[in-house]
């Protein structure tokens, strides 16, 4: 099935239309970072995770989770080295890591033309590069040649690690997903395409979902923050801007890095 590309930049409006409903909360003495689409862009990856440590020393000692929302890979220029440093990461603390679009995408691809062809339109090229395909044989190569390039450059170890991804994680009264829920269906009986893929019906509900959805997969050019959800996809890969979410007790506070001329920097402010 074709889908659609995630698009640059949201058309919908960027601020805050109302605030989200402060009375959810983590659980007791639980602390939670959530970091959006990663796509490829390691710097400022590295420069989050490390905000991500620092604050959670200074907030003192908790329960601490961190999630990445998906879609680590594609469109930037190191997603090789984000899944490495993810695992890395993974060993060292709690990170649990949710299947975006583009790992399904990308794990599809192996042993699939058809797949394989969607997978480049929507980034995959630089994903291939990043692990060490060489573009001039790239550029030489028909399908049937970049799907053999495909499988001998992209580690077994790699594959075995995306297809561990969750689909959905539920901490408290919040729902974390990569795309969204379809409204109307029981959190339990979501379909894994609709957590992946879903926009339109999921962006313009209104209504409560069961709980505060956090989710990426949609680019907005800051987060967006509404009574049933919590939109925190900035684009990183063409804004320079990757974002996390702080969640504890009833508190939320964002992280987000900045691009400036090769510089990340990195900011902080409560929501």
């Amino acid at each position: 099935m074709s889908h659609l590309a995630k698009p640059m930049i949201s058309l919908r409006n960027p601020f805050r239309a109302s605030p989200a409903q402060q009375s959810a909360a983590v659980p007791a003495g639980e602390r939670v970072y959530a970091i959006g689409d990663i796509h490829g862009c390691l710097p400022q990856l590295e420069a989050l995770a490390r905000s991500i440590e620092q604050d959670d020393v200074e907030r003192g000692p908790a329960d601490t989770t961190v999630i990445l929302l998906g879609d680590l890979v594609d469109r930037g220029p190191d997603s090789a080295g984000v899944v490495a440093f993810a695992r890395a990461w993974q060993q060292r603390r709690r990170v649990r890591i949710l299947a975006g679009n583009h790992e399904e995408l990308f794990l599809d691809s192996f042993g699939n033309a058809d797949v394989l062809r969607e997978f480049l339109r929507f980034g995959g090229r630089e994903t291939l590069f990043s692990y060490g395909v060489d573009p001039a044989a790239y550029a030489r190569a028909d399908i049937n040649l970049t799907l053999e390039l495909l499988d001998e450059h992209v580690p077994q170890a790699d594959r075995d690690f995306i297809t561990r991804f969750e689909d959905s994680i539920a901490i408290g009264d919040y729902l974390f997903v990569h795309a969204g829920i379809r409204p109307g269906v029981g959190l339990d009986e979501q379909q894994i395409s609709d957590l992946r893929w879903i926009r339109g019906t999921f962006l313009d509900h209104s209504g409560s979902f069961g709980a505060v959805v956090v989710h990426g997969h949609t680019i907005f050019a800051k987060p967006e923050v509404r009574a049933n959800r919590i939109g925190i996809d900035t684009g990183a890969y063409a804004s320079g801007q990757l974002t996390a979410l702080g969640l504890e007790g009833t508190s939320r506070w964002l992280i987000s890095t900045q691009d400036n001329d090769g510089v990340i920097e990195v900011a902080q402010r409560s929501i």
